[in-house]
C-alpha cells in the first residue's frame, strides 16, 4: 500500500480559491466575491486570506493555481463501524418482508451475526475487508474518521478490531479516532448474564485495551435490546476512571433517557437520537454535546420518527452528520450522500449539512482544534471541488466529484490538475 509520504507535499500558496462560507477563518477579511489563498508550510496552514493581501513573507513559495475551485475543510466521518467480517444483505431482505430491527436481532441476527463473522476473521482479513471501504470514503474527501469496535464482544476480538483501526490510519495517512464499543450487544456466551458481561467490559476489557493505547473514546448502545441506563452509567464511570471521553448510541428506538445521562458525563456526542426528549436536548446544550444525525440508518430501517431537528436548532445544539457505516443498518460509503439525506429527510439547510460533515463532526470526535475548519495553525486538510456553488455538494445523488484532496499536508489526489 502506498505510503502517504509517497505523495507530493502540499507546501506552497494555494491561490484562486473560493472559500466555503462558514468553513474557513481568514486572517484578513475577505471582500465579497474575492478569491482567497491558503498558505501551507511543513504540512500546516499558515495563513488564509485574499489573494491580493498575501504577505510578502510567502511571495517566494511555490504556487498551486486553483482557478476558482471551491475549498472546504477535509470531511470528517464521525460515526462508523468500518471494521467487521461478513455482510448482512439477508437481513435487508427480511426487513423488506416485514421483520422489524428488533425482531431480526432477537432471532439471532443483527449485531450478533456480525460478531460471529468478525470473530472468525483474522486481523489481516479484517484489514483487507475494511481497506476498500475506507478508500471509498477517502476518495470523496474524508480526512478524519471514527472507527468503533463492538463486533468482537470479547477481549481478543475487540483488540483485533481496534488494532485494525489503528493500522488503517497508519497505512492510509488519515486521522483515525478509535472508539471502544464493547457494550454494543450481549455476546451469545453471556445470554441471560447481562450484568456479568457489563462487569467484564468495565473491569477487564476496557482497562486492558486502554493500557495498550487502542482507545480514544468509549461508546455504549443504550437501548431496550442492548444495555440499560444503569449499565451505561457503569461503563461511563469506568471510562471516567481511565480519563477517556464518552459517546452514546442514544434514543434510536425509544426514549431511554440516555442523552441526559451522557450529557452529565460531558459526552462528546449522542448519536441517532430519533426519540430524543426536550430534557435530553437541554442537557446536551448545557454540556456542549454534539447531536450526530445518521440518516443512512433512518433510511435503511425505513424509520418514521424524525430526530427533533427544529428543537435542536432552536437550542443551539451542534448537529453533525455521519455515514454510520455498518453491515446491518447503514451500509453507506458516501458522506456526501448522507449530507443529501440529512437535507431531504431531516430538513437540514445546506450550510447545516456542510458544517455537519466538517466542523461539527470534528467536534463530535474531540478534534475541533485540528479538523473541520480551514484556519491558520491547523494541519493542512482541505478539498477543492469543481462546483459552481456549495449547495452542489449536497445536491447531486451518487456523483463522485473529481476533487483535489490535501490530507495531512500531502496532495493525495489531484483529479483536477492543480499543479505547482
Amino acid at each position: 500500500m502506498e505510503s502517504l509520504h509517497a505523495h507530493p507535499s502540499a507546501d506552497g500558496v494555494w491561490q484562486g480559491l473560493r472559500l466555503a462560507e462558514g468553513l474557513a477563518v481568514p486572517d484578513v477579511a475577505l471582500p465579497e466575491g474575492a478569491l482567497a489563498s491558503v498558505v501551507v508550510r511543513q504540512g500546516q496552514v499558515r495563513w488564509v486570506g485574499p489573494d491580493a493581501a498575501l504577505p510578502a513573507a510567502f511571495a517566494a513559495l511555490p504556487r498551486w493555481q486553483a482557478g476558482g475551485l471551491l475549498a472546504t475543510p477535509g470531511l470528517v466521518d464521525c460515526h462508523t463501524h468500518l471494521v467487521y467480517g461478513g455482510q448482512r444483505a439477508h437481513e435487508f431482505a427480511l426487513r423488506l418482508a416485514g421483520a422489524s430491527y428488533e425482531e431480526v436481532a432477537r432471532a439471532g441476527g443483527g449485531i450478533v451475526s456480525s460478531v460471529r463473522a468478525t470473530r472468525a476473521a483474522s486481523e489481516d482479513e479484517l484489514f483487507a475487508l475494511a481497506a476498500p471501504r475506507l478508500q471509498a470514503l477517502l476518495d470523496e474527501g474524508v480526512c478524519a474518521i471514527e472507527i468503533k469496535s463492538g463486533y468482537g464482544l470479547a477481549l481478543e476480538h475487540e483488540r483485533k478490531q481496534l488494532r485494525v483501526a489503528r493500522r488503517l490510519g497508519e497505512a492510509f495517512g488519515v486521522t483515525v479516532r478509535t472508539t471502544f464499543l464493547g457494550a454494543h450487544a450481549l455476546p451469545p456466551e453471556y445470554a441471560g448474564r447481562d450484568q456479568d458481561y457489563t462487569d467484564l467490559v468495565c473491569h477487564e476489557m476496557l482497562p486492558a485495551l486502554a493500557a495498550e493505547g487502542l482507545v480514544d473514546a468509549v461508546d455504549v448502545f443504550c437501548e431496550r435490546i442492548a444495555f440499560t441506563l444503569a449499565q451505561t452509567e457503569q461503563v461511563f464511570q469506568a471510562a471516567r476512571r481511565l480519563g477517556l471521553p464518552v459517546k452514546l448510541h442514544a434514543e434510536q428506538l425509544s426514549d431511554m433517557g440516555g442523552s441526559a445521562l451522557a450529557a452529565r458525563y460531558g459526552a462528546l456526542s449522542c448519536d441517532h437520537i430519533e426519540h430524543l426528549s426536550q430534557e435530553g436536548i437541554a442537557a446536551m446544550q448545557r454540556a456542549g454535546t454534539v447531536a450526530v444525525l445518521l440518516p443512512g440508518a433512518y433510511y435503511t430501517l425505513r424509520d418514521t420518527q424524525l430526530p427533533p431537528i427544529p428543537a435542536l436548532r432552536a437550542a443551539g445544539v451542534p448537529m453533525a452528520v455521519s455515514t454510520d457505516h455498518n453491515p446491518g443498518t447503514s451500509p453507506a460509503l458516501s458522506l456526501l450522500l448522507m449530507a443529501n439525506m440529512a437535507c431531504t429527510l431531516f430538513r437540514l439547510t445546506v450550510p447545516e449539512a456542510l458544517a455537519g460533515i466538517t466542523t461539527h463532526a470534528a467536534r463530535a470526535l474531540g478534534l475541533q482544534a485540528t479538523h473541520g475548519l480551514i484556519a491558520a495553525g491547523r494541519p493542512a486538510n482541505l478539498v477543492l471541488w469543481p462546483v459552481a456553488e456549495a449547495a452542489e455538494l449536497a445536491y447531486w445523488l451518487g456523483q463522485k466529484p473529481a476533487c483535489t484532496i490535501v490530507r495531512q499536508g500531502r496532495v493525495v489526489r489531484d483529479a483536477l490538475g492543480v499543479h505547482g
